[in-house]
């Protein structure tokens, strides 16, 4: 079990971290807020993998598995960041940063104060009963992460009908809600919905049929 899930973890970690660098770059070259902020949900994504990583193969300590919590909390907050800015609305836009940062503070200092949290870990997955007050400074992040992911997926679809986009709103609802199953008392689920999430996110955001013109004309002027 824990080999398979050691295996799992770190074919996971290098598709977001291959994925994380292509936002990244796209980025760099549009310069759109929501892919700034779906960019830094990747790379927190990226991070809390590599935690589970160093999880399935035994390396736990509280300092871990208290950023870990912090870590998924932080992506579920990101990407719906990243979709709140999708819809160009000035005003939800600076109450969910005003909520996101506040609610943020909050789960860090309940972090802070918590004591001991125990061995959360299952088989080498994340796996256990959290504090309550945790669970609450978590809750406060990743409920209406959730909800507004669901709901401006709805709309961004509904105006925009783009297969590709679809594909990426799919991708962040999977991946947020992969980081709240271990809560759930899912821990299987866990990692299937981190692969699905990730694997919906390459579709949406990279062009593979542009990809494979490239290579081909790549190949091409090579062998010319």
């Amino acid at each position: 079990m824990s080999l398979t899930v050691t295996l799992s973890t770190i074919i996971i970690f290098v598709l977001s971290f291959s994925l994380s660098t292509v936002i990244t770059a796209s980025y760099r070259s549009r310069r759109t807020s929501s892919l700034l902020m779906w960019s830094a949900g990747l790379w927190i994504f990226s991070l809390a993998v590599l935690l589970e990583i160093l999880f399935s193969v035994g390396i736990y300590s509280q300092l871990l598995i208290k950023s870990y919590l912090v870590l998924v909390a932080l992506l579920v907050e990101m990407l719906a960041m990243g979709s709140v800015l999708l819809l160009r609305n000035k005003k939800l836009t600076a109450g969910y940063t005003a909520y996101a940062f506040l609610s943020t503070v909050f789960l860090v200092y309940i972090m802070a104060s918590a004591g001991s949290l125990g061995n959360l870990l299952s088989s080498g997955v994340v796996f256990g009963l959290i504090p309550i007050m945790v669970a609450i400074g978590s809750a406060m992040i990743s409920g209406p992460a959730a909800v507004l992911l669901i709901l401006i997926s709805a709309v961004s679809y509904r105006k925009r009908k783009d297969p590709k986009l679809l594909s990426i709103i799919a991708g962040v609802v999977v991946v947020s809600i992969a980081g709240s199953l271990y809560i759930a008392a899912f821990p299987a689920f866990l990692y299937y919905s981190e692969f699905i999430g990730v694997l919906l996110l390459w579709l949406g955001f990279v062009d593979f049929r542009n990809m494979m013109s490239n290579w081909r004309l790549v190949k091409k002027n090579v062998v010319n």
